[in-house]
C-alpha cells in the first residue's frame, strides 16, 4: 500500500508545480513525509526509502533529479 502511497506523490508533484516546490523544501526526510500526510499520503520514512531504494540522508538532490520520477 505504501509504494502505490509514493507513486501518487510522486506523480502528483511532476504535475503540480507548487508541491513540487513544497517537497523539495523540506529539510529533513520526517518534515518531508510530514508534509506528504497533510496532502493524504501515508507512508513512513522507513517506507520511502525502501520503495525509493536510497538513504534518504544521504541524497543531496531535488526531487525531479531521483532517477525515474
Amino acid at each position: 500500500m505504501a509504494k502505490e502511497q509514493i507513486v501518487r506523490l510522486y506523480r502528483e508533484a511532476q504535475a503540480n508545480p507548487s508541491l513540487k516546490e513544497a517537497l523539495n523544501a523540506m529539510p529533513n526526510p520526517n518534515d518531508f513525509v510530514l508534509l506528504a500526510q497533510q496532502y493524504g499520503y501515508d507512508f513512513t520514512i522507513e517506507e520511502w526509502q525502501e520503495t525509493m531504494r536510497f538513504s534518504v540522508e544521504e541524497l543531496k538532490c531535488e526531487l525531479s533529479e531521483i532517477p525515474g520520477i
